[in-house]
């Protein structure tokens, strides 16, 4: 990927972040952990990969995207946000009364094309809205992002069934691998592991990458451009917390806000980051 690519991805990344930090602070709810770890995914996928165009949101033949770990809408909204959806300054409604920002991703916000929260069912979703654009030969993809935590659920692996059994090529997962959920390490908690080999029993085609490389990133879903007759599963090992260093591999920081001078610290870190991108 050229560096100048590599570079607008890093510095529109670290914008989503402010929005993230934005966003749940000025809520004094949500979770920024699980957000900031995939920023850098939306990011990738909604400025390059995704065929989406915010003026028109419902077109029939854009991408669609499921956040099935929906508790991380904040990174969702601020993509979006960063995209033209909506204002980045709509942030500060998150978990308002009367706000098109939920405190999980809902169908009736723009760019949204699920609403999600219970865990497992995205995926599931996912599966459904990949099968129709085959039956239908529509030309859309569709994207699919869970927590690694969420793959816990019984639900993602009849959906893993389904999506091998119905030769979902056109449908592309991301396992979000920070290693935490809201009662720990993963690995304690209910062990998901080895996560790309359970997947390839199941039948996908798996590929393991750097959550924070673009280049890595950018190589994953090349390859999986090229895979036929199966669906494709990405595992991202990512960092909770990504870019705010009070917050990285913490689980204290997956469903809470920060209060006023951790706000202005993580504002502060985001920003020095950023300058130091844009110099």
């Amino acid at each position: 990927m050229d560096e100048k690519l590599v570079r607008q991805l890093q510095i529109d990344a670290a914008k989503v972040r402010l929005g993230i930090i934005e966003g749940v602070h000025a809520a004094k709810a949500g979770h920024p952990g699980g957000s900031l770890s995939c920023a850098d995914l939306l990011t990738y996928l909604y400025t390059h990969r995704m065929n989406v165009d915010p003026k028109k949101p419902k077109d029939p033949n854009r991408d669609r995207l499921v956040l099935s770990k929906g508790h991380s809408a904040p990174a969702l909204y601020a993509t979006l946000a960063l995209r033209g959806f909506f204002p980045m300054e709509e942030m500060k409604t998150l978990r308002k009364i009367g706000s098109r920002l939920q405190g999980h991703p809902d169908i009736k916000t723009p760019g949204i094309d699920m609403s999600t929260g219970s865990l497992g069912q995205g995926i599931s979703v996912a599966c459904g809205m990949a099968l129709s654009a085959k039956i239908t030969c529509d030309p859309y993809k569709v994207f699919a992002v869970l927590g690694d935590g969420e793959i816990e659920e019984g639900e993602v692996w009849e959906a893993a069934m389904f999506a091998a059994h119905y030769k979902l090529d056109n449908l592309v997962a991301v396992v979000d691998n920070n290693g935490l959920q809201i009662d720990g390490k993963v690995s304690e908690v209910m062990s998901p592991y080895p996560i790309d080999e359970k997947f390839e029993a199941f039948g996908w085609h798996v590929i393991n990458i750097n959550a924070h490389d673009f280049n890595e990133m950018e190589k994953a879903f090349n390859e999986a451009e090229t895979v036929m007759q199966k669906p494709t599963m990405i595992v991202m090992r990512s960092t909770k917390g990504k870019g705010v260093s009070y917050m990285e591999n913490s689980v204290d920081w997956h469903g809470k806000a920060p209060n006023d001078e951790e706000y202005e610290i993580a504002v502060k870190e985001i920003k020095a980051y950023l300058a130091e991108l844009e110099a």
